[in-house]
């Protein structure tokens, strides 16, 4: 089934359409920067232009840095507070499946990916921006974990280790990946992972700061699916409504 998925990050707002069967791109992906101030109105005109761009008029999958419950965005820490409380299929349409954009991601890549055929507990991280989480036990997703904003040395962990946090305080892949270890190692103590995966914009860089970090038994690997993740897992979330129309909005 061919689907618009479109991902909306605190940096770009990214679309294309999905072959969800093979969890592939059809055509080369639309980038638009995020609109500042990232006010609801905006976006939702960024993304009219992703869908005018496509030609697209069918189902879709739109993905939102926040906390999503039944459509309705409940937190928005990286875009506009305005955000609170607007339900996705007023703002985009109908045919609009809202959900979070690292719980999209992390279902894409468990599907796709690296956590493809994995057990026990995965943890899905995506740095970009700030830190996306998804969590899955035997493969479900267990949605909106944001686990990016869990306390380190009195900070929230994306405002030490983002890929942001990188690129503003100039860090060295070496220094930024100390930090990483560290939010990494808290996570691992909390959760007991069989599997942590690395996504987001940073994944394809991963050679640089990867083979700086270390948990002992724990594996930390890139994301196969990259900054793709989201727009496929966007995807993915549209074409099962599509299929089973009584699922409530916001859930894969």
């Amino acid at each position: 089934m061919e689907v618009l998925g479109i991902d909306i990050g605190g940096s770009g707002i990214k679309g294309a359409t999905v072959d969800t069967a093979a969890g592939a791109l059809t055509r080369e992906r639309l980038r638009i920067p995020t609109p500042r101030p990232a006010v609801p109105g905006a976006v939702a005109q960024a993304v009219r232009e992703i869908v005018t761009h496509f030609d697209w008029s069918g189902p879709m999958g739109v993905t939102f840095p926040g906390v999503v419950l039944d459509g309705v965005v409940r937190t928005a820490a990286n875009v506009d507070r305005s955000w609170i409380g607007v339900r996705g299929s007023d703002l985009f349409g109908k045919q609009a499946v809202v959900l979070n954009d690292a719980d999209a991601a992390g279902v894409a890549e468990m599907t796709f990916g690296a956590g493809r055929g994995r057990r026990g507990v995965v943890l899905v991280l995506t740095f970009g921006t700030g830190i996306g989480s998804a969590l899955f036990v035997d493969g479900v997703l267990v949605p909106n974990t944001e686990f990016g904003h869990i306390e380190i040395r009195g900070k929230e962990a994306e405002h030490r280790a983002s890929d942001r946090v990188r690129e503003e305080k100039d860090l060295s892949w070496e220094k930024w990946a100390r930090r990483v270890e560290e939010y990494l190692r808290r996570m691992r103590d909390l959760l007991s992972p069989t599997l942590i995966v690395i996504g987001g914009g940073v994944s394809k860089k991963a050679a640089k700061f990867l083979r700086y970090i270390d948990l002992g038994d724990t594996p930390v690997v890139p994301a196969v699916l990259r900054n793709e993740a989201g727009i496929i897992g966007a995807a993915m979330a549209a074409a099962e409504a599509a299929r089973t129309p009584v699922a409530s909005a916001g859930h894969p």
